[in-house]
């Protein structure tokens, strides 16, 4: 029995999609229409259908035109309740997702974009790795939803299957639909607590290496208290005022070259473990470095886009 199962279920959604809601994934945009929004009555709406029934009984028996009255007044209301439940999600486009970076074990921020036409949508939530969030959508704008998933490993992270639903205006009925968008957001691999630094090139190891500092940077015009032996005598000669040689600042730091084969005696998690913390290591401090994989190299640099890159080499080890 236990596996006729997924028999059944997998061909329940190829000829019951409709009934399964289990929607393969779909590409952003997604717009809900008609076809995708699903709606029944709330456990306060199933009360108070019961007691319009019982209204209308005693309305009826005792001919109370009053009572009669108010019951077809409160059951045209309930209607229309049903049908304000459904327009509010009728034409939502759930748009771009947009996502914080975080390491494995940690939680991560994402957002997605809703947006909407000329009418305004209240109370629109949405069911996500088992928590609530709400947003109100202004007419002609858009919102944004934001939520954390938990980011258990490296690598891609798909976006779970979400429900979106509402119980606008009186929660007599709940409207919902099912979204699954074939989208992913990276996490970067955690580093490790505490290591050693990586090897640094001392004495001639770096011998003939050109050393920030020794070149001449640019040119400018002298400022009361340039020091004398950095006016350019020559250059000045030529030139209706003086001339001064704008050196670099020597870099205190040397570059670090990180190389995965330096890294001996662990495993491939490790020592994606201990390059992420050597990367973080230099990225806070400014220090210069470079990255040499099994399959890719990036070159001596700094910065928050070197970083980036570097690290989205390590989340996507095999």
């Amino acid at each position: 029995m236990e596996r006729a199962a997924p028999r059944v279920l997998a061909w329940a959604e190829r000829r019951l999609p409709a009934l399964t809601r289990l929607r393969p994934r779909e590409a952003l945009p997604i717009v809900l229409h008609r076809r995708r929004i699903y709606i029944v009555p709330t456990a306060f709406g199933v009360g108070f259908a019961v007691l319009l029934g019982v209204m209308l009984v005693g309305a009826l028996n005792y001919a109370n035109n009053a009572a009669l009255m108010l019951t077809c007044l409160l059951g045209a209301a309930t209607a229309g309740s049903m049908l304000v439940a459904f327009r509010v999600l009728n034409g939502l486009v759930i748009g771009s997702l947009r996502a914080d970076t975080a390491r494995a074990g940690e939680r991560i921020r994402v957002s997605l974009d809703l947006s909407a036409n000329q009418r305004e949508r209240s109370a629109v939530r949405m069911d996500i790795a088992g928590t609530e969030h709400a947003a109100n959508i202004p007419g002609g704008g858009h919102a944004t939803m934001e939520f954390a998933l938990d980011a258990e490993h490296r690598g891609w992270l798909p976006l779970p299957r979400m429900r979106i639903h509402t119980r606008w205006p009186l929660g007599l009925f709940r409207a919902w639909s099912w979204i699954h968008p074939d989208s992913t957001v990276l996490v970067y691999p955690m580093p490790e607590a505490m290591g050693p630094s990586p090897f640094e090139p001392q004495g001639d190891a770096d011998r003939g290496r050109p050393r920030i500092g020794d070149e001449l940077a640019a040119l400018r015009d002298y400022r009361p208290g340039d020091p004398r032996r950095h006016i350019a005598w020559k250059l000045s000669a030529r030139h209706h005022g003086l001339l001064v040689k704008d050196m670099e600042q020597p870099s205190l730091q040397e570059d670090w070259r990180l190389d995965w084969d330096s890294v001996r005696g662990l495993d491939d998690e490790s020592r994606i473990s201990r390059l992420a913390r050597w990367i973080d290591e230099a990225h806070e401090s400014g220090r210069r470095w470079s990255l040499k994989l099994p399959d890719a190299y990036f070159d001596v640099a700094h910065g928050d886009e070197h970083y980036h890159r570097c690290m989205t080499a390590l989340a996507l080890r095999p």
